[in-house]
C-alpha cells in the first residue's frame, strides 16, 4: 500500500507544473482571460501543498485550409499573466513556418496566416512561443510548443491510379462475375467529415457490367455473354467523394474488358462431301488434298484431331493434322492402282482436343465428312513380277544355255507389249545376253567361278510403244563350283637333303591348294609318280605329305640335284590331279643337320670366292660398260659450232631467196652464171659454217653442157650430193624444191629462163614500170648480143 502512495506522488509531481511558473493564456480572443487556478495535494506531513498552474494555457489551434480574403487570415492569441499592457513584454514565435507563414504582433501575440494554406501539402505546423521582457531581453515565460492543424475542405476529386485499366473475363461467365477491381483516392482529409468518402458508379457499360459502389469492384451484370457476339467492352467508372451527394467532386477511369475463349464452340465442317483426285503413279507420301472444320473458338479451343474413321481397310491413306492451319491433310501410304481400283469413299472425323466439362451440353464437339478420292489412270511403267531374281548355274555350262527367265508385265488397261534389254555396265564383259522378246538371260561366254562368284545384273523392261516407260530390275547370277581345277603345290619348296641324311629321315612337309570350293571341303592325296629309289611320299591323311629319304648317304659331287615328280589329286567327282615336281638339292650339313654349304655354290667358286665377291665385280664390269656407251654416244652427238657464214655459200643463197630484192640496185642476192656455168665451181670449197671434222677428196663431176635446163643441173646435182657421204643431210641444196610449170601465174625466177632462152620474148618487162628495168636491160638485149656472136 505504501508503495502505491509513493509512485502516486511521483506521478503527481511529474504532471503538475512547477509552482514559480506565471500563466500565459493560448486563446483566439483577446478579452478572454482565463484566470490562475491552484492545484491541491496532500504532502508527507499531512499538510496542504499548494501549487500554482503554469502560467501558458496551451491550446491546439485550427485553420481552414484555402482562405480566399484579402488580410491575413487570423490564426490565434498568445497572452501571459505577466503582460499588463503596458508593453513591456515582447512576444516571440518561431518554428514551422514562423516569420514567413506565419507572423505574430509581438506587442499583443496575435497570429495571422500569411498566404493561403493547402492541407494536403502540410496537414499542422509546429511552433514555439516565448514572452520576453522588451527592457532586459530576459524571458518572463519559458519557451511553449503549440500545433497549427489545418482544418480541411472538399478541395480535391477522386483520382484513378490509371487512366485505363485493361481486364477480361471468360466468355459465358455467370452474373456477378468479378472482373476487376478499381480504387480511387481521395487528397482530402478522411477524419474530417465526408470530403475523402468516394462512391463508385458506372457511367458507360450497362447492362453487362455493373460496379460496386463501396468496393469498386466491376461484375458482370449479364449471363451467357458470347465472345462470338461480342469480344471487347469499355466501361467507364466514377469515382465521388462527399458520399456520392450533390456537391461533391468526381474522377472517371475506362476499363477495356475482353472476353476470353472458352471451348463452347463445336467444330462443324461446311460441306458434307469432298471430292478429291490423284493419278495413280503418285509415290507414297503424296498429299491428296485437304478437309478443314471451322471453329469458331480460337487458340487451344479451336485445335483439332482428325482421322479416318471409315472407307480405309487396306490403309491406303492417312491424314495429319497441319497445327497452323489446323487443316487436315490426306496423304498416299501405299502404291495406288486404277486398275485395281479407281474410287475411294472415306469417312474422316474432326475432334476438339480439349473440351471444357462445363460446356458438355453444347456439345458433341466433333464433326464427320464424307471424302471421294478418285484414281485417275497414267501410263505406268512395267512392273516385273519380283523385286529381284536369283538364278543358280554351275559353272561348266555351254555357250547359249538359258539360265533363267524374268518376266514383267505393262499395269496399264492398254497391255503394251514389253521389251527386255540387258544394262551393260552390269555386264561389261557381255558373258550375258537376254532376249528382249521373253525375258530369257542365256550366256554367251564360258563362266568360270574361280575369276568371278557372283555377277549381279539389271534388266530393263520398257514398253514397246512407249520406250520411255521402263523399269529395271536385279537379277542376281550365282555361279556353282564343279571341279574342274586340279589341285596344286601350296608354295614354292626349295629342299635340301644333307650328305649324311639317312633312310627314313624327313625332308619336307608338302601341302597343296584347290581354286574349287567342294561342298564336303577339300581332301587331297599325295603320291609319287613312280617309284623312286632315294625318295618317297608319305601322305598324312590331314592335306599335307611328308617327304622322306630311302637309303643313307647323298654326295653333292655325284649328284648335286634331284627330281621327285609328286602327285596330288582331289576327292571330288570328277577326279582332277596334277603333278608337281620337287627340286632337291644335295647339301653339306653339320651333325645337327643344319644346311652348310650346297652343290651349285661349291662348283661356282672352285676358288674360294664369296657370292658377294662375284657381285661386286659383275656390278664394276656393268659401270664401265655404261661408261664406255654414254662416252660415244656424247661424242657423237656433240654440236659442230659455226665458223663463218659466207655471202657466196650456195646454200644462204638459197635460203635467202624469197626475201625480197631490192629492185634495179639489187645486182649481188643471185649470180645466174653460177647455174650455167658449172665449171666454175669444179674445186670444190670446203664449207666454212662448221668445223671440218674429216677430210674427204672431192670427187669430180663431169660439167654440164651450156644448153642444159637448171632443173635438170639441180637434179643432177641434189642425186650427187644425196650419194655423198661427205655432204651434210641439212645441205639446202638437197632440199631445193623445184616450183614446177602448173602455177597459173606462172614464175618469175630467172632459174627457168635456160631452157627457152632463144624463145623467149621479155619486151615485156619493160611495161612493167621502173622497177623492171634491170631486168628488162639484161634479158631485152639477149638477142643481139647472141647474133652478135
Amino acid at each position: 500500500m505504501v508503495i502505491k502512495q509513493v509512485l502516486l506522488l511521483v506521478l503527481l509531481w511529474v504532471c503538475l507544473l512547477h509552482p514559480c511558473l506565471t500563466a500565459m493564456v493560448f486563446t483566439r480572443t483577446t478579452d478572454h482571460q482565463p484566470k490562475n487556478f491552484i492545484t491541491r495535494g496532500a504532502g508527507s506531513d499531512g499538510k496542504a501543498l499548494h501549487r500554482q498552474k503554469r502560467g501558458w494555457m496551451w491550446n491546439q489551434f485550427f485553420l481552414l485550409e484555402e482562405y480566399t480574403g484579402s488580410d491575413y487570415q487570423y490564426v490565434g492569441k498568445l497572452h501571459s499573466d505577466q503582460d499588463k499592457g503596458d508593453g513591456s513584454l515582447k512576444y516571440i514565435l518561431s518554428g514551422d513556418g514562423a516569420g514567413t507563414l506565419f507572423v505574430i504582433d509581438e506587442k499583443t501575440g496575435d497570429i495571422h496566416a500569411t498566404r493561403r494554406i493547402d492541407r494536403e501539402e502540410k496537414a499542422y505546423y509546429t511552433l514555439r512561443a516565448q514572452a520576453i521582457n522588451r527592457r532586459t531581453l530576459r524571458p518572463v515565460e519559458p519557451e511553449s510548443e503549440f500545433v497549427i492543424k489545418i482544418h480541411d475542405i472538399n478541395d480535391n476529386e477522386p483520382m484513378f491510379p490509371e487512366e485505363v485499366y485493361i481486364a477480361s473475363v471468360p466468355e459465358m461467365s455467370m452474373v456477378g462475375t468479378s472482373v476487376v477491381q478499381v480504387t480511387a483516392t481521395d487528397a482530402d482529409d478522411p477524419s474530417y467529415g465526408n470530403s475523402a468518402r468516394i462512391i463508385y458508379s458506372i457511367l458507360q457499360g450497362q447492362p453487362y457490367f455493373s460496379v460496386e459502389p463501396e468496393t469498386g469492384i466491376i461484375r458482370t451484370a449479364l449471363p451467357n455473354m458470347n465472345r462470338e457476339n461480342r469480344e471487347q467492352y469499355q466501361v467507364v467508372i466514377q469515382a465521388k467523394d462527399m458520399g456520392g451527394q450533390m456537391g461533391g467532386l468526381s474522377g472517371t477511369t475506362t476499363v477495356n474488358i475482353t472476353l476470353t475463349d472458352v471451348n463452347d464452340n463445336p467444330p462443324r465442317f461446311p460441306q458434307s462431301t469432298v471430292h478429291l483426285r490423284i493419278p495413280e503413279s503418285s509415290p507414297v507420301g503424296t498429299a491428296i488434298g485437304s478437309v478443314k472444320a471451322n471453329d469458331a473458338d480460337i487458340g487451344r479451343n479451336a485445335e483439332l484431331r482428325y482421322q479416318i474413321i471409315d472407307g480405309n481397310d487396306m490403309d491406303l491413306f492417312s491424314i495429319v493434322t497441319q497445327n497452323d492451319t489446323q487443316e487436315g491433310i490426306i496423304i498416299v501410304r501405299k502404291p495406288l492402282d486404277y486398275e485395281t481400283r479407281g474410287l475411294y469413299t472415306l469417312k474422316i472425323e474432326a475432334e476438339n482436343l480439349y473440351v471444357d466439362r462445363q460446356f458438355y451440353y453444347l456439345g458433341p464437339f466433333k464433326d464427320t465428312t464424307t471424302v471421294k478420292i478418285s484414281v485417275e489412270d497414267v501410263d505406268e511403267p512395267p512392273v516385273f513380277s519380283r523385286s529381284s531374281y536369283l538364278f543358280e548355274i554351275h559353272e561348266d555350262i555351254e555357250v547359249g544355255t538359258i539360265i533363267g527367265t524374268v518376266m514383267a508385265r505393262d499395269p496399264d488397261s492398254a497391255s503394251s507389249p514389253i521389251r527386255y534389254s540387258l544394262d551393260r555396265h552390269t555386264d561389261l564383259d557381255r558373258i550375258f545376253n537376254i532376249h528382249s522378246g521373253n525375258g530369257s538371260i542365256y550366256t554367251s561366254k564360258m563362266l568360270d567361278r574361280e575369276i568371278s562368284q557372283w555377277h549381279n545384273l539389271s534388266v530393263i523392261a520398257s514398253e514397246i510403244n512407249n520406250p520411255k516407260e521402263m523399269t529395271r530390275v536385279l537379277v542376281y547370277v550365282r555361279i556353282l563350283d564343279v571341279n574342274d581345277n586340279a589341285p596344286q603345290f601350296a608354295v614354292f619348296y626349295d629342299t635340301f637333303v644333307c650328305e649324311n641324311a639317312r633312310a627314313g629321315q624327313l625332308i619336307q612337309t608338302i601341302s597343296a591348294i584347290d581354286k574349287d570350293d567342294p561342298l564336303g571341303g577339300q581332301k587331297f592325296f599325295f603320291s609319287l609318280a613312280a617309284v623312286n629309289p632315294n625318295f618317297t611320299v608319305q601322305d598324312s591323311e590331314d592335306n599335307t605329305a611328308r617327304i622322306l629319304t630311302r637309303r643313307n648317304g647323298f654326295s653333292r659331287h655325284e649328284i648335286s640335284t634331284y627330281l621327285l615328280p609328286v602327285v596330288i589329286s582331289d576327292n571330288d567327282y570328277p577326279i582332277q590331279s596334277s603333278t608337281g615336281t620337287l627340286t632337291i638339292r644335295v647339301c653339306a650339313c653339320d651333325n645337327r643337320g643344319n644346311m652348310q654349304s650346297c652343290n651349285a655354290e661349291a662348283l661356282l667358286l672352285p676358288a674360294g670366292l664369296s657370292t658377294g665377291a662375284l657381285i661386286a665385280i659383275l656390278l664394276c664390269i656393268i659401270i664401265l660398260l655404261v661408261i664406255v656407251v654414254l662416252f660415244a654416244a656424247l661424242k657423237r652427238q656433240h654440236k659442230k659450232e659455226p665458223l663463218i657464214l659466207s655471202k657466196e655459200d650456195i646454200r644462204d643463197n638459197i635460203v635467202s631467196y624469197n626475201d625480197e630484192g631490192g629492185g634495179e640496185e639489187d645486182t649481188q642476192a643471185f649470180d645466174i652464171g653460177t647455174l650455167r656455168n658449172p665449171a666454175a665451181i669444179e674445186d670444190k670449197k670446203l664449207r666454212r659454217d662448221i668445223i671440218p671434222e674429216t677430210l674427204f677428196i672431192p670427187r669430180r663431176t663431169p660439167s654440164a653442157p651450156d644448153n642444159t635446163d637448171v632443173r635438170d643441173f639441180i637434179n643432177q646435182r641434189l642425186k650427187e650430193h644425196d650419194n655423198d657421204p661427205s655432204a651434210p643431210p641439212y645441205d639446202s641444196l638437197a632440199t631445193y624444191a623445184y616450183e614446177g610449170n602448173d602455177s597459173i601465174a606462172e614464175s618469175l625466177s630467172s632459174l627457168e629462163s635456160g631452157t627457152t632462152e632463144g624463145d623467149q620474148n621479155y619486151d615485156y618487162l619493160k611495161e612493167w614500170g621502173p622497177r623492171f628495168n634491170k631486168l628488162a636491160e639484161m634479158y631485152g638485149g639477149g638477142e643481139s648480143d647472141k647474133d652478135t656472136l
